[in-house]
């Protein structure tokens, strides 16, 4: 059984020049091109060459992640996902405004489950969450 329900999420990119630097000053993470895969940059770290031919089963647990992906349509209407502020909410937020990014949320506490979420506009035009744990 794996312990996340979400495993990866498509942002939808027409300009993904912009979008990767974008994502990878606000999140502090590389955004790299796959080899051989036109139009696709992975947020974070990719799986190694030992994991990729690894059965499924022995693969170790899947790390919460996301890629930019050209062909879809970027907007605010559609799902919304969260990415962690590793604790720096306020942070992260910054890095969206330096990235030119619209922050359309500032911060708020929503209760001990939910934690502090804040909302943004990227680069494309799609609302994307932030969201820290309550103290």
């Amino acid at each position: 059984m794996r312990a996340n329900d979400i495993v990866w999420a498509d942002i939808p990119v027409t300009d993904m020049d912009r979008a990767s630097k974008f994502y990878s000053h606000v999140l502090g993470k590389p955004v790299s091109g796959v080899p051989g895969m036109d139009g696709i940059a992975l947020i974070g770290m990719q799986p190694t060459a030992e994991q990729q031919q690894m059965p499924r089963e022995e693969m170790p647990e899947p790390i919460v992640s996301a890629d930019l992906y050209t062909g879809g349509q970027p907007g605010a209407g559609g799902t919304t996902i969260y990415f962690s502020s590793y604790g720096d909410i306020q942070g992260m937020v910054a890095r969206v405004r330096e990235a030119g990014g619209q922050v359309t949320q500032e911060p708020e506490f929503r209760g001990e489950m939910i934690g502090w979420v804040a909302f943004f506009t990227d680069s494309e035009g799609n609302r994307i969450g932030i969201q820290q744990p309550g103290e």
